[in-house]
C-alpha cells in the first residue's frame, strides 16, 4: 500500500454479548436497543416496555440461542471479526484494530488503540455492506461520540456501503460456487437479508436499494434468472411492517412451486452469528423441511475467507 505512513484501519461490527447468559445478553440488549438510530420510539413510552417487558422476557431466550452456536473464543462474531483483524493487519502492513458499536471492544477502545499505535489517518470500515442509518450511521454516532475525548482527531475515511463493489460481489459468488462444489447446485438460491422497518424506507433509508442492487449483481456473475434466485428479508421484530418479502412467506411460496432443494445465503453479513447460525440455518431449515421441503443448504457468510480479506484490502486501498 503506497504512502501508508501511519495510516490505519479499524473494522467495525454490530456487537455481541460477552456470555451466553441472561445478564450479559440483557446488558447488550439494553445498549443496543436504547440506540434511537435502532428504535426510534418516543424514549417515554419505549422505555417502560423495554425494561419492563422485553429485556425481562427477551434476554433468557436469546441466551439459550447463543448457547447453541457459541465457540470456545467467544460468539462466532467475535471469533472470526478478530481473524478478519489479524489476517488484514498481516497482508497490508498496517495497524488494524476492531471496534463494536455495541459491548466491547468498543469503537472508543479501538480508535484508542489505534492512535496509541501511532496512526494519524484512520480508516473506518464498518462491515455492512448495504448502508441503513439503523446500523451505518450507528456507527458514525459512535466515532463522533470517541472523537469528544480526543484532543487531536486522526484525518479519517468513512467507507459508507460497499454493496456493489466488484470485489465483494467477486467474493460472494466464490464462496456460493464453492459451496456447489461441495454439495451440489440446489433448485434456487434465496439471498435472505435482515430487515428493518418499512417506515424507515419510506422516510429515506438507502437499505432495500442497496439489498436489490447486491441481488442483482450476483445473479449477474453467477448468471442466473429470477426463476433460480431471489431476495427475502428475515429478522422481524415488533408488529410494524418491515421490509418484505418476509423469508419465512418466500420459503412456503418456493415449497408450493416445487423447490425441493434450496441454497440460503446471507449477503447483509459479513460473519457468521446469531441470524445466520440459529435463525437461518436451525429456524428456517426446520421450517422449510415442515412445509415440504427436502433439503436446505446454508452457505456460510464470507467470514475471514481469503476473497473477504482480499476485499477488505482493496476498499482500504
Amino acid at each position: 500500500m503506497e504512502n501508508n505512513q501511519n495510516k490505519g484501519v479499524l473494522l467495525v461490527n454490530l456487537g455481541t454479548p460477552d456470555a451466553p447468559t441472561a445478564q450479559s445478553v440483557r446488558r447488550f440488549l439494553s445498549q443496543f436497543l436504547h440506540d434511537k438510530r435502532v428504535v426510534n420510539m418516543n424514549r417515554l413510552l419505549w422505555c417502560p416496555i423495554l425494561h419492563g417487558v422485553i429485556l425481562p422476557l427477551r434476554s433468557p431466550k436469546v441466551a439459550k440461542s447463543y448457547q447453541s452456536i457459541w465457540m470456545e473464543g467467544g460468539s462466532p462474531l467475535l471469533v472470526h471479526s478478530k481473524n478478519q483483524v489479524d489476517k488484514l493487519e498481516s497482508k497490508l502492513g498496517l495497524p488494524v484494530e476492531l471496534g463494536m458499536t455495541y459491548g466491547v471492544p468498543s469503537i472508543a477502545s479501538g480508535i484508542d488503540k489505534l492512535i496509541a499505535r501511532g496512526v494519524e489517518h484512520l480508516i473506518i470500515l464498518p462491515l455492512y455492506p448495504q448502508y441503513s442509518a439503523t446500523t451505518t450511521a450507528a456507527v458514525s454516532d459512535a466515532v463522533f461520540r470517541a472523537f469528544k475525548t480526543v484532543k487531536t482527531i486522526p484525518t479519517y475515511h468513512f467507507v459508507r456501503d460497499y454493496c456493489t463493489s466488484p470485489s465483494y460481489i467477486k467474493a460472494l459468488a466464490a464462496s456460493v460456487r464453492k459451496h456447489w462444489q461441495t454439495n451440489g447446485k440446489g433448485d434456487y438460491l434465496l439471498c435472505s437479508y435482515h430487515g428493518i422497518p418499512k417506515r424507515l424506507a419510506d422516510n429515506g433509508d438507502i437499505y432495500p436499494q442497496h439489498c436489490e442492487q447486491t441481488t442483482q449483481l450476483l445473479a449477474q456473475e453467477l448468471g442466473l434468472d429470477e426463476n433460480q434466485m431471489g431476495m427475502a428479508y428475515q429478522s422481524r421484530f415488533g408488529r410494524e411492517e418491515w421490509l418484505k418479502p418476509y423469508t419465512d412467506d418466500v420459503l412456503k411460496a418456493l415449497t408450493e412451486k416445487g423447490v425441493m432443494n434450496l441454497d440460503v445465503i446471507a449477503p447483509a453479513f459479513s460473519v457468521d452469528c446469531l441470524e445466520t447460525l440459529e435463525e437461518i440455518s436451525a429456524q428456517y431449515k426446520d421450517l422449510f423441511i415442515q412445509i415440504g421441503g427436502q433439503q436446505f443448504n446454508y452457505i456460510p457468510c464470507l467470514n475471514d475467507s481469503d476473497e473477504h480479506i482480499d476485499m477488505m484490502e482493496q476498499l482500504v486501498k
